[in-house]
């Protein structure tokens, strides 16, 4: 497994702040072991949602920790992408106000970050 790249924080928007991370995944262990060292940050175990999806041989995988559909939403920029055997991860820190269907494009925002640096 590679290590986890963490970009931090790359948008706000009215208060929410987004960060995105990654790793080369090959297995769900692995997915759940990158999981686990992000969360060791403990400012990323305190966020309101670390979204994620991977990509691996068997298939594709994602949880939306409450975010509810934003999962779907970064499977579906990877597939496209056709990037596999790799997991993204979106943080948000809930900054007080519900932002709509806009929580999509700053998931997608994250991601399109994260999918430049690779």
């Amino acid at each position: 497994m590679a290590d986890l790249r963490k970009l931090g924080v790359v948008l706000t928007d009215r208060g929410s702040r987004y960060a995105v991370s990654g790793a080369f995944v090959s297995c769900r262990e692995d997915v759940d072991a990158v999981l686990a060292e992000l969360k060791s940050d403990r400012a990323y175990a305190k966020a309101t949602h670390n979204t994620w999806a991977a990509i691996l041989p068997t298939g594709g995988l994602k949880a939306d920790d409450g975010e509810s559909g934003a999962g779907m939403v970064i499977l579906r920029m990877m597939e496209r992408e056709g990037l596999s055997d790799h997991v993204i991860i979106v943080t948000r820190w809930y900054g007080g106000k519900k932002l709509g269907g806009d929580r999509f494009r700053r998931v997608q925002d994250a991601v399109r970050a994260y999918l430049e640096e690779l």
